[in-house]
């Protein structure tokens, strides 16, 4: 697959690039998410603390990031647990700046899902933070990365439907969740929608307050798409909840797998 056919690839590749040197966008983030991972969507550290309640205690603890970015949240996650990360992105941007960051007991790769491979039982943990949509097969993809976590081990997904994926019942309807169901697959999921609908506010106020910043830098166009990325919120609670979700789930492999 050429990058021309990934989606969003083009505008990813100049968001990482952004990312790297806008200290109005890291000022941003730490204010708006309470740290900076060079957001560009609803992961904030309520949302990225609770992964480390799902990390191993050990020597030879190994976690994977799914989409990692420029690798600054398994960075994060290592501070904390002292475990071996691995990340891969399909942005050349990203994976260069996660290269630069983060070198001891790292492995970052430029790759796209559903073409990258790694060995049978490699990771205790998973995660995807709004990235299996990129999935060209979401089962497909699904059923590999449950090959890729050792015994025992938990993928944790965060998940929005409303705009990449269309919007269904329940988290237990999406098209996640119904391909975990088709393959017998145990999983626990939370309804965070009113927590997003919350930091999407608090998102759009930090923006605001950084507006000056931005056009300082000549970065206006990153601060109109904060707007246009945060303009569901200025409608209230019910009618944003009428057509966006967002869920996080935590499968497990449990033994019997295959």
């Amino acid at each position: 697959m050429s990058s021309k056919e990934l989606l969003f690839y083009d505008e990813y590749e100049h968001f990482y690039e952004m990312a790297d040197r806008s200290s109005a966008f890291k000022s941003f983030c730490r204010d708006a998410f309470g740290e900076d991972f060079s957001q560009d969507g609803f992961s904030d550290i309520r949302q990225i603390n609770r992964i480390i309640d799902h990390i191993p205690k050990g020597r030879d603890v190994h976690i994977l990031d799914i989409g990692c970015g420029n690798g600054k949240m398994l960075g994060y996650l290592q501070k904390k647990t002292e475990a071996y990360i691995h990340g891969f992105d399909y942005s050349v941007n990203a994976i260069n700046t996660a290269k630069k960051l983060y070198k001891t007991n790292a492995d970052f790769r430029q790759g796209i899902i559903g073409d990258i491979e790694y060995p049978s039982e490699q990771f205790d943990v998973i995660t995807s933070m709004d990235s299996m949509y990129f999935a060209p097969d979401m089962e497909r993809f699904l059923l590999q990365a449950m090959k890729w976590l050792k015994k025992d081990g938990v993928m944790f997904v965060c998940y929005q439907e409303g705009d990449v994926m269309p919007k269904t019942d329940n988290m237990n309807t999406t098209v996640l969740a119904r391909a975990l169901q088709k393959n017998s697959i145990r999983y626990e999921a939370k309804d965070i929608t009113k927590e997003t609908y919350d930091l999407l506010k608090r998102k759009r106020e930090t923006a605001l307050s950084y507006r000056k910043d931005f056009e300082d830098e000549g970065n206006t166009e990153w601060f109109d798409l904060l707007m246009i990325q945060t303009d569901c919120v200025t409608e209230p609670y019910e009618m944003f909840a009428g057509k966006m979700a967002r869920y996080i789930y935590v499968i497990r492999k449990l033994n019997g797998f295959k």
